[in-house]
């Protein structure tokens, strides 16, 4: 996962349960089709193996199909299996070299490091491809994540070319702010999923505040 554009990338998480996975399945192909994300990483939560490795292997068809990376949270094992593009670690789900050693070496991996920058050198140094800080403003998928300062991310962009995910209860009302602050991508799953005006019309908004 390259910052090779101006503009800040826009990287969506997948609900943590998916119910249906062909009616899903569908939906990201719409979502995908405006040209608006840039990255996806499935993320489910309390799903079997089996499950887990459909839904990886069936969206990843759907991801390629317009070019776009698909990344796993937390299993890197599952990740391997399905030749997933990389595996998105918190900080209790595994190291990088680990990862990597599953991997190899041309697949991303992004690491947790909520609001610390000990912890995003740390991943750096051990070969992580990205970091994630967050949450910046309260979220409904981490209700108890702690609030990080955006300062963070203008550190961070100044001392290292690392690629900085900015995370948490990111709308395309505050997107702007994290982009300019530094962020090289904000992650999105809520605003998208959750959206009054649905997912497609959603991500165009959010990608619309990140180029304005």
């Amino acid at each position: 996962m390259s910052d090779t554009e101006e503009t800040c990338g826009l990287y969506l998480l997948t609900p943590e349960i998916i119910d249906d996975l062909v009616v899903f399945g569908a939906e990201l192909d719409k979502v995908l089709a405006t040209g608006a994300v840039d990255v996806v990483q499935l993320r489910l939560k309390d799903a079997s193996d089996e499950d887990f490795k459909a839904a990886a292997a069936a969206l990843l068809a759907v991801c390629h199909a317009y070019d776009v990376p698909m990344l796993v949270n937390d299993r890197a094992d599952i990740a391997a299996e399905v030749d997933a593009d990389g595996v998105h670690l918190g900080q209790n789900d595994g190291d990088v070299a680990t990862a990597r050693a599953l991997l190899g070496a041309d697949k991303d991996i992004g690491v947790t490091c909520h609001g610390s920058k000990d912890l995003a050198f740390a991943a750096g140094e051990q070969g992580a491809n990205y970091v994630a800080f967050g949450a910046f403003f309260p979220s409904t998928t981490k209700q108890d994540a702690e609030i990080a300062d955006k300062d963070i991310l203008t550190v961070w962009d100044e001392v290292t070319e690392v690629p900085a995910v900015a995370i948490g209860g990111i709308t395309a009302e505050n997107c702007k702010e994290l982009a300019d602050a530094g962020a090289h991508f904000v992650a999105v799953c809520a605003a998208v999923w959750g959206a009054d005006v649905g997912a497609v019309a959603a991500v165009q908004q959010i990608r619309a505040a990140l180029n304005a």
